[in-house]
């Protein structure tokens, strides 16, 4: 429980901060922070989970987040923009090298566990920020559009989390 905790405190921590309506370029290192600091985590996952689920669940978020990564990368590059570190995307960053950190120190069953529920807790609050801050922040009409293009993947990636979360209790 402690893992997910670290990483939904940097989210907290990061509210205030979104709370000021960000600029496209910083919205745009939002994004990519995120799915990198979940392509890492996913990494891991593959590398270190116990079950076959966990590590099956680890492989798809680190190939969905960056293919994700890779369209916000395009659209950016296309658009001219510079994506601009900010108070929520060094939060991010920060709460995922913490999470990393608590995963290493775990194993077998307990790793999964931890992992599960930090994916569980994580994409909640992504979606929360995605569906409050992002889109309606986003000033441009081809960032607004990405970001409502990749919102189902993040519900489904909730839902995953979820089933597997259940299968691990």
């Amino acid at each position: 429980m402690k893992t997910y905790v670290l990483f939904v405190a940097a989210l907290a921590v990061s509210a205030p901060a979104l709370a000021q309506q960000p600029t496209d370029a910083q919205i745009a290192s939002i994004v990519v922070t995120a799915n990198q600091v979940d392509i890492d985590a996913g990494k891991l996952a593959e590398a270190r989970g116990a079950s076959a689920e966990v590590k099956a669940f680890g492989k798809q978020m680190a190939a969905d987040h960056a293919r994700v990564n890779a369209s916000a990368v395009a659209l950016v590059t296309k658009l001219k923009v510079t994506p601009e570190d900010n108070p929520t995307s060094k939060a991010l960053k920060a709460g995922g090298d913490k999470n990393l950190a608590a995963l290493e120190g775990l194993g077998g069953a307990a790793f999964d566990r931890a992992y599960i529920a930090n994916e569980v807790a994580y994409h909640q609050q992504v979606l929360d920020a995605v569906d409050t801050v992002l889109i309606p922040g986003a000033k441009n009409d081809e960032l607004k559009a990405l970001l409502v293009k990749v919102r189902p993947a993040f519900v489904s990636h909730l839902e995953h989390a979820k089933r597997v979360q259940a299968e691990l209790k």
